[in-house]
């Protein structure tokens, strides 16, 4: 379990990039996790174009769903739905196959690597991605 909760997760936990609500937001969604009790809230605010403009999130949830939220939050400006569901696909691929982490800002992915191995953690990882695809959506 050492290996789940390493430096980097928790750091990208506390930093907690985009946590708090969004006052302006489009659309807010709610995605719980009934198995573990994960609960996690993105609001987002999208452009013209259908693009994120803004997000905010909040997470009653493990580290790891805190660190998750935290990169989205981090690198979900400018994206929309569909190339947020690319990213989580790239994750799951990572989580279930051992493919590359995703390039670009998304990068920071790779942090999660050592999760692959622990099957019952991945929708920790997943849930954030689920929520703000619906909210952008």
């Amino acid at each position: 379990m050492d290996t789940l909760y390493k430096t980097d997760v928790l750091r990208l936990a506390a930093q907690a990039t985009g946590a708090g609500k969004l006052a302006d937001a489009t659309k807010s969604i709610t995605v719980d996790n009934p198995l573990c009790g994960d609960r996690v809230t993105f609001d987002v605010r999208m452009d013209a174009d259908g693009k994120i403009a803004a997000v905010g999130h909040t997470v009653k949830g493990c580290v790891l769903c805190q660190a998750s939220a935290s990169v989205i939050g981090a690198n979900a400006k400018g994206e929309n739905a569909a190339s947020l569901g690319a990213i989580r696909e790239s994750l799951k691929a990572m989580l279930k196959q051992g493919a590359p982490a995703p390039a670009g800002a998304w990068a920071t992915l790779v942090t999660f690597a050592p999760v692959s191995g622990h099957k019952s953690r991945h929708e920790c990882l997943l849930l954030p991605f689920e929520a703000v695809i619906q909210a952008a959506t």
